[in-house]
């Protein structure tokens, strides 16, 4: 996209409006606690990454440097490099100041390939996020084991029963597990391509056939989604919508005028 004017993009207190989900300065924290934090976080990676099975993956965001977050990694599951952006799910937390650790949650590489993540929030001592300690274990082999297993011992009607009827335990733990889709992007064209398609497709409206309320739904779900902090937003999403930089502009500001600004509902995602 070199032939696209650059915007100086949003940054992510001007987003979030300065504050995390617990009302506390983004920024907080003290330089030297957060450089401490980083460096203490990136000197783990590879040792830790080194002590997992090849099929793993340690990754570490800085947060302050969204959406260019990745400043430290090993291992090669994602194909991921430092300099790297963030996933959009890290991204839609920045965007609302909600990060949150989640374990062992499930999604799809666009090559089929199914992964196990987990991602930790490192925060200081007054609790600002500073960075989010990722791992992503590809359990695609480890399925076809089981498929294997199951084909070789065969399965009775106890089996099938069990099966068909999940313990309270399992059913907590895909509760707090399961995610709809994530993106593991290489750069912030590839990453903007996704949000600004995927909400496009949620409007079950072709762009020429579009009035006003669906592009301004686009809008509104796209700053829900952190896309605003990448550079050249305005201008991506207004290619994409046939309108010009100042339409987009202006339904920023509509958005912002809008009582509670809640998030619309957003379908199941796919990669």
């Amino acid at each position: 996209m070199s032939d696209i004017t650059h915007d100086v993009a949003m940054t992510p207190d001007e987003v979030r409006g300065a504050r995390d989900g617990n009302g506390a300065a983004v920024q907080g924290g003290g330089p030297d606690e957060r450089s401490h934090l980083i460096a203490l976080f990136a000197g783990i990676v590879e040792p830790l990454g080194q002590s997992l099975p090849p099929s793993a993956e340690v990754v570490l965001h800085d947060l302050n440097q969204l959406p260019n977050s990745i400043v430290a990694v090993h291992g090669d599951v994602t194909g991921r490099r430092v300099g790297d952006p963030a996933t959009d799910l890290l991204l839609e937390q920045a965007s609302t100041g909600e990060f949150r650790d989640m374990v062992g949650y499930r999604t799809q590489l666009m090559d089929g390939r199914t992964l196990r993540s987990t991602t930790m929030i490192v925060r200081t001592s007054d609790g600002v996020p500073v960075a989010a300690l990722c791992l992503n274990s590809d359990t695609t082999a480890w399925q076809s084991v089981e498929r294997i297993a199951r084909a070789m011992i065969g399965r009775g009607p106890e089996d099938e029963n069990a099966r068909s009827a999940p313990s309270a335990s399992a059913a907590d733990d895909r509760s707090t597990t399961e995610v709809s889709g994530e993106l593991f992007a290489h750069d912030v064209d590839e990453l903007a391509a996704h949000l600004i398609h995927q909400a496009i497709r949620d409007q079950d409206v072709p762009v020429d056939l579009m009035r006003k309320e669906h592009k301004l739904a686009v809008v509104r779900d796209l700053k829900a989604r952190g896309l605003f902090m990448l550079r050249d937003a305005v201008e991506m999403i207004a290619g994409s919508l046939q309108v010009t930089r100042f339409t987009i502009y202006n339904y920023l500001n509509e958005i912002g005028d809008e009582p509670g600004e809640q998030r619309p509902a957003r379908r199941k995602a796919t990669q």
